[in-house]
């Protein structure tokens, strides 16, 4: 079975070693309720990886935050 790929088209395993934390880290962190939890350096890392890979976020704006693909130019 083919990993899962995450909006930015990257798996579970692109985005852990883009962001230096093992998969297991980023497992516990996917499955936080509402806030993520981990070490504040690591949700940094993440998101910037996420960034990089063309993720914006969104802040809430009466919908609740949000992501979505940079635009490919």
């Amino acid at each position: 079975m083919a990993a899962a790929r995450t909006l930015a088209g990257k798996t579970q395993a692109d985005i852990a070693a883009a962001a230096g934390i093992s998969i297991p880290t980023l497992k516990r962190m996917e499955s936080s309720a509402a806030t993520v939890s981990g070490i504040p350096n690591n949700v940094k890392a993440v998101i910037s990886a996420l960034e990089s890979a063309g993720v914006i976020f969104i802040d809430q704006n009466g919908n609740g935050p949000g992501v979505r693909l940079r635009d490919r130019i």
